[in-house]
């Protein structure tokens, strides 16, 4: 399809807030708040089960500077859920601001609230607690129908029926299929049975959980967050703390990294308790640590998949189930689990005539889990991506051809994924660009080094959406104003991503003038239209398309002004960006003029509000390739090259879309060879701070191209997709693959670290086969 040329649209602009972060001025949440708030500090559980039997506070409270100490005596008695998603949560309401049953090494059992850090600290160190110590349950794979409870509470209550029962340790459970996956199977000329295992990790954003409190001037909350969800926040907060959401405003600032960490309200209860108890502003900053063992990390899953295949390659059957594992509370947990089967058995929709996909979600007494870019298609497409190679490997076909047949197309109709049907799909030329640019032919073959290091390539590819259909709202406010230029107003949260950009660069492309022409504001509670939230990859695709809307009806409000001012009827009127003109005729009324007329005895507002839902979440594509060099005796992994393919549509802004690629694919790459989150035998969590859990910096990337296929999603603003998410979910497949073909050995389970990779050469672990 040939592109439609753009003024701002598919364009490099340099991004809203560069220069203010680049000069180190004060954006983020602690450099725009006073420092004069009481510090707020949690007293952490070192038990992963028990029950509080007595907690002694009063020596804490004689500390000097110590303002107040609250346990669970002190707080509201109502269940509530911490995940932002949209109402009625799917996540079940689990949780108390303070528990007597704590349920996780973590878990809050005290709030202290102090004048300074250190007499906080030195507070928590007073709090004489005693427990009765329970017995946890710390084996995901043995969590369901344990005799041991998680949640063993009454008022455990879930928004929507997903298949929970706390009486089971189950938070969700469902099956889904089409065709008989059984015949199909029982007819396969080959079926693998493979079992996946990829571990919990940790978002690792270098801004960590961090929120201010105060009482405004009206005597309501007035939260500044670092998050990711100001209207979800509003209601989490209003049922835990039970007051109406008229008295609460959420407002964030810029955010430091979220990655999906910060879809989840994981600290705001505290501070915005204490505010509502003292009367006066409080801040809680958690710690590396604090966001490493008490934060909302990836969930760990087990993933079993039979795949059935003729010995030409064409693959006709996929049965997924999935065991995952929330941890201590259930948020996101009916949700993620999803995206781990729904979300990959489409890319081979191409022959697939059956498939089944079903999961149960299970407690644990481990921290909770939660939202994490990718959403569970990230250990999905490992799962599925892996077996695929495994087929291609154990058939002697190339693994770039055996996709070549049986991939999705443009057209397709996808029972796998809620029936939609693949509108824009470039998947196959992202593997036929990403295979020509690679030097694939080259790089695949294994090729010995010398001194033990073996070079060779590995291959995936992924899918992701571009909203929560039916569900994702999006709006936009535009205004204009006296001097010709515009407000943008949103409620989506730029972390980093450049929303705030893309929007404008939209906006421009709507009213043709320059993107320097709107200025952007959001996202607050109190201002900004209602916004589902920065996830789900939606905000390019939902939230720009209200942004569209509200433009186009602005327009048709500037003209109806302009027609007022030169007595005519709207209809005669053309926009025509700095300038509205009367058709047939050389009458014109500039942008100028008609801002100040809409100040001047004008009945008609010069401002629009737009807002965007889609029954269809049209999914983006990506191919990734990874050359590796493995040293044998180390286990050593080193990136030589990692080139990427990515469908999104139109790139709205490609140097934003590159980055986010890059980006991605690093996390990816640390997911794979190097994060672990570990606990010891008493659920303690192992691995604190970044000495331990290691996260990749550049020096150990290698070579990163990233290119782009163009497809055009009819849906979308613009004919974008998302690209988010995606961007994530190759990188652990095709490291895999890679590490298979230099050693002949199948890592299953993730991280595939150098320490495993040595010691199943050395013989001390058995070949996976």
């Amino acid at each position: 399809m040939e592109q439609k040329e753009y003024k701002s649209i598919n364009k490099p602009v340099r991004k809203k807030d560069a220069m203010q972060l680049l000069l180190g001025r004060p954006v983020y949440t602690d450099d725009i708040t006073p420092g004069n708030a009481l510090v707020v500090k949690l007293l952490r559980s070192p038990h992963a089960n028990a029950v509080i039997q007595e907690i002694n506070t009063s020596t804490a409270l004689k500390v000097p500077g110590v303002a107040a100490v609250y346990t669970w005596e002190d707080v509201p008695k109502t269940r509530f859920a911490i995940a932002g998603q949209t109402y009625p949560e799917p996540s079940p309401y689990d949780r108390l601001i303070l528990d007597r049953h704590v349920r996780f090494v973590g878990d809050p059992v005290a709030i202290i609230a102090a004048e300074t850090e250190k007499a906080a600290l030195r507070a928590m160190k007073m709090i004489k607690v005693k427990y009765q110590i329970l017995e946890p349950v710390l084996d995901f794979c043995k969590a369901k129908d344990n005799p041991i409870l998680v949640h063993p509470e009454e008022d455990w209550f879930p928004p929507c029926q997903v298949g929970g029962d706390p009486k089971r340790n189950l938070v969700a459970s469902e099956v889904n299929s089409d065709g008989d996956v059984e015949a199909v199977l029982s007819d396969c000329d080959i079926v693998l049975d493979r079992t996946y295992h990829t571990k919990a990790f940790n978002q690792a954003m270098m801004e960590t959980f961090r929120t201010y409190t105060e009482l405004d001037r009206y005597g309501r909350l007035h939260v500044i967050s670092s998050t990711q969800i100001v209207f979800h926040c509003r209601r989490i907060l209003s049922r835990a703390l039970g007051i109406p959401k008229s008295r609460i405003r959420v407002e964030k600032p810029r955010i430091g990294g979220g990655f999906g960490a910060k879809q989840t309200a994981v600290c705001e209860v505290y501070p915005a308790f204490v505010t509502l108890k003292t009367g006066r502003p409080a801040k809680l900053i958690y710690t590396r640590e604090e966001s490493q063992i008490a934060g909302s990390p990836r969930h760990e899953m087990e993933i079993r998949i039979r795949l059935g295949a003729g010995r030409d390659g064409h693959i006709r059957c996929v049965d997924l189930y999935t065991l995952s594992n929330t941890g201590a509370y259930g948020e996101h947990g009916p949700t993620t689990v999803g995206l781990s089967g729904h979300k990959a058995i489409p890319l081979y929709t191409g022959g697939l005539e059956a498939y089944r996909f079903s999961y149960d979600v299970v407690y644990t007494n481990l921290q909770a889990a939660g939202a994490y870019r990718g959403y569970g298609a990230t250990q999905g497409i490992f799962a599925l991506e892996s077996i695929v190679n495994e087929l291609a490997e154990q058939l002697g076909m190339d693994p770039t051809v055996i996709r070549d047949k049986n991939m999705v197309k443009e057209g397709m109709k996808m029972p796998s994924y809620y029936n939609e049907t693949a509108n824009a799909c470039a998947l196959d030329r992202c593997m036929e660009h990403c295979r020509q640019m690679f030097h694939w032919d080259e790089k695949y073959p294994v090729r010995d080094m010398g001194n033990g290091k073996v070079r060779t390539a590995g291959v995936a590819m992924a899918m992701q959406g571009s909203c929560i259909s039916h569900v994702d709202v999006g709006s936009a406010t535009i205004k204009l104003g006296e001097d010709g230029t515009y407000n943008l107003i949103i409620g989506a949260a730029d972390m980093g991503t450049g929303c705030d950009t893309i929007l404008a660069q939209m906006a421009a492309e709507c009213l043709d003038c320059s993107v320097d022409d709107i200025a952007v504001f959001g996202a607050d509670t109190d201002a900004s239209p209602y916004d589902s939230g920065s996830y789900a990859s939606s905000t390019t695709y939902i939230t720009g398309k209200a942004v569209e809307k509200a433009c186009a009806e602005l327009k048709e409000r500037i003209c109806s002004i302009a027609a007022e001012m030169l007595g005519c009827a709207a209809s005669e009127m053309v926009f025509e960006g700095r300038q509205v003109r009367r058709i047939g005729t050389e009458e014109t009324v500039s942008l100028t003029d008609i801002g100040y007329k809409s100040q001047v005895f004008n009945t008609q507002a010069a401002e629009a509000t737009a807002s965007h839902s889609s029954p269809v979440s049209p999914p983006p594509y990506m191919v990734g390739m990874v050359e590796i060099e493995l040293d044998k005796e180390t286990g050593l992994v080193t990136i030589l090259d990692y080139m990427a393919v990515v469908d999104c549509g139109i790139p709205i802004n490609p140097a934003l879309a590159r980055i986010q690629t890059e980006g991605g694919i690093v996390q990816g790459i640390g997911h794979t060879l190097m994060e672990d989150v570990r606990y010891d035998h008493n659920g303690k969590p192992i691995g604190s701070s970044f000495m331990q859990y290691k996260i990749p910096t550049r020096l150990d990337m290698g070579k990163l191209h990233v290119e782009f296929e163009h497809s055009y999603e009819p849906t979308g603003p613009f004919g974008a997709k998302s690209i988010g998410e995606i961007v994530i979910n190759t990188p652990a497949p095709a490291l895999a693959h890679a590490i298979y073909r230099a050693t002949g050995v199948w890592h299953r389970e993730l991280p595939i670290t150098p320490e495993k990779i040595a010691l199943s050469l050395s013989g001390k672990e058995g070949k996976n086969s």
